[in-house]
């Protein structure tokens, strides 16, 4: 990152490490399990790492003194890479591989496990970048859904008009990160560096969802639209009737209702209904070494019919909640 300081979040100190498996545990814990073998095959790894968290996105320094080899799993988030000192490069699964510099960032997609391959004294600014949160931005600044996932071009060049407005919300965040009772200690003020960060990224960095926000946008009652959709992806558990809805926006429930079909072609309850699929389907995916049922998170989201659950779910995913429950279990 062009013109960086020598250590971003430094009044964020996580962990500094000694061994490969140290560092990997600690980079697990924070951004996304990982495996990292030293290149010269010694177990001594030095490294450094400071963290935050603005919003829902984690801010992360890392800085190794030993060229190490990383493997990632398959992420579930959105990372941005930045080198700061040293060299790397990055190959996700299935594409092909970004050569990092200052100048050069790597973009990394859900689902797809990464290995990084770098230098001596590798320093790099790391962002996850929850998928759900990048796509509510890219709605509300299109006024439309979204049904396919936002696919970055993954090399970002920093030296861009978009690479630069990403360098200078990173700088934003560091500098807040670094006042005891500054911008990060007011949750409005964060709500805002978190949405200039991600407008930064979707407006800056080429995606499959570009074009669309280049053509102009907007309407009657495009405002409510957005802040309705807002409320109802922070809080899909909430027991929302339209009537709630409209009067947490300050417009009518027909107004409210038009404006969904004119910006979304949907209703504000079928919309909900989506989200809540959506979410049932990530604890699904999210299973641990207890099992879940399928009745229990379709109950944890509303749907009190678990044959009409199913039904919803298998229309919109292409298969049945069993179906990825068992596939999840069987990792």
């Amino acid at each position: 990152m062009t013109g960086a300081p020598a250590e971003m979040f430094a009044s964020h100190p996580v962990a500094a490490s000694t061994t490969a498996d140290e560092a990997a545990a600690v980079l697990s814990e924070v951004f996304l399990p990982m495996d990292i073998a030293p290149a010269d095959g010694s177990p001594d790894v030095r490294m450094h790492l400071n963290a935050l968290t603005l919003g829902r996105i984690t801010f992360g320094y890392m800085h190794f003194r030993e060229a190490v080899q990383i493997r990632t799993t398959e992420p579930v988030d959105y990372h941005l890479d930045i080198p700061v000192r040293s060299r790397m490069t990055a190959r996700a699964a299935g594409s092909a591989p970004v050569r990092g510099t200052a100048q050069t960032a790597g973009v990394f997609m859900p689902g797809r496990p990464v290995d990084l391959d770098c230098g001596d004294w590798f320093a790099q600014v790391s962002v996850m970048i929850p998928r759900r949160d990048l796509q509510t931005e890219l709605e509300l600044l299109l006024d439309a859904p979204v049904s396919e996932p936002v696919e970055f071009d993954a090399a970002f060049d920093l030296e861009t008009t978009g690479g630069r407005a990403v360098s200078q919300a990173l700088r934003l965040v560091d500098e807040g990160s670094r006042q005891a009772r500054g911008p990060l200690t007011h949750p409005l003020a964060v709500r805002s560096l978190e949405q200039v960060f991600l407008h930064s990224l979707l407006l800056g960095q080429p995606h499959n969802h570009s074009a669309a926000l280049d053509s102009p946008r907007g309407g009657a009652g495009s405002r409510s639209v957005s802040r309705a959709v807002e409320l109802l992806r922070d809080d899909p558990a909430r027991p929302w009737t339209v009537a709630d809805l409209a009067s947490a926006v300050f417009t009518s429930v027909r107004s409210l209702q038009e404006g969904f079909r004119r910006a979304l072609d949907t209703t504000p309850t079928a919309y909900l209904r989506r989200l809540r699929l959506e979410r049932a389907r990530e604890d699904l995916l999210a299973v641990g070494p207890q099992r879940v049922s399928v009745s229990e998170v379709a109950a944890r989201w509303g749907f009190l019919h678990v044959s009409r659950f199913a039904a919803a779910y298998a229309q919109r995913f292409g298969e049945l909640p069993s179906e990825t429950l068992r596939r999840t279990q069987r990792r």
